[in-house]
C-alpha cells in the first residue's frame, strides 16, 4: 500500500516570515514557492483553524485519478518556531509524516538550483531544525539554493536580505521550476522528481 492509499492529503509547508517586511527575502522563497502553487490551484490563503497557519486546500496533478489531494501551508509563527504550526495541521488533516513536504531556501546549494530528498539534516537552517524537534526528520524537502554570502557578511543578514538586482531577473523562473518540481514530487514520487530536477 502505498501512502496515497490511505487517503490523506500530502502538506506542502513553505517555510518563510510572515509579514510585508520579510516577503522578498532569500529566506521567504519558500512562501515564493507555494503561493505560486496556490495560484495554480486557483486558491486563496485563508487562517487555518487549527493552526498558527495560513492554509489552501486543493489538488495538485492531471485531472482524475493522477491528481493528488494537497494542502498549502505558510506557518505564521517566524521561521525558528515553524514545528509547532506543522505539527498542528500535519495532525489535523491526518498526514503521514512521509507526505509532509517542506520548501525552504539552502544556503549550500548555488542561487536557482533545486534539490529534493526525503529526511536528513537541518544544516542550520532554524525552520528544518524546529520542524524536526516536532516531528522528526523523515519528511520530504524540496531545497532551493540562495548560495552563501558574499564576503564576510554574517549568514543571518545574508538569509534576511531580498534577492539581488540580477537574481531577481531570473526568480520568478526558478520559482516556477520549484513548484514544478512540487507537483512532480506528490503525484509522481520523489524518484521522478529527483531525476528530473535534482541538479
Amino acid at each position: 500500500m502505498t501512502a496515497d492509499d490511505t487517503g490523506a492529503p500530502w502538506l506542502v509547508v513553505g517555510l518563510g516570515n510572515p509579514g510585508p517586511g520579510y516577503a522578498g527575502n532569500r529566506h521567504n522563497v519558500g512562501f515564493m514557492v507555494v503561493d505560486l502553487l496556490a495560484e495554480r490551484m486557483g486558491g486563496k490563503f485563508k487562517r487555518a483553524a487549527k493552526a498558527q497557519a495560513q492554509v489552501v486546500e486543493g489538488r495538485i496533478g492531471p485531472v482524475g485519478p493522477g491528481s493528488r489531494r494537497v494542502v498549502l501551508a505558510k506557518p505564521m509563527s517566524y521561521m525558528n518556531l515553524s514545528g509547532g504550526p506543522v505539527v498542528a495541521l500535519r495532525d489535523f488533516y491526518k498526514v503521514p509524516t512521509a507526505q509532509v513536504v517542506a520548501v525552504h531556501d539552502e544556503l549550500d546549494i548555488d542561487f536557482g538550483v533545486l534539490r529534493l530528498k526525503l529526511g536528513g539534516g537541518d544544516n542550520g537552517h532554524n525552520g528544518l531544525k524546529s520542524m524536526t524537534k516536532a516531528m522528526g526528520s523523515d519528511y520530504h524537502r524540496v531545497r532551493f539554493g540562495i548560495g552563501r554570502p558574499p564576503g564576510r557578511m554574517q549568514v543571518a543578514d545574508f538569509v534576511l536580505k531580498d534577492f539581488s538586482g540580477a537574481e531577481r531577473k531570473e526568480l520568478d523562473y526558478f520559482v516556477d521550476r520549484g513548484a514544478d518540481s512540487v507537483e512532480c514530487l506528490v503525484t509522481e514520487g520523489l524518484e521522478r522528481a529527483q531525476s528530473a530536477y535534482n541538479s
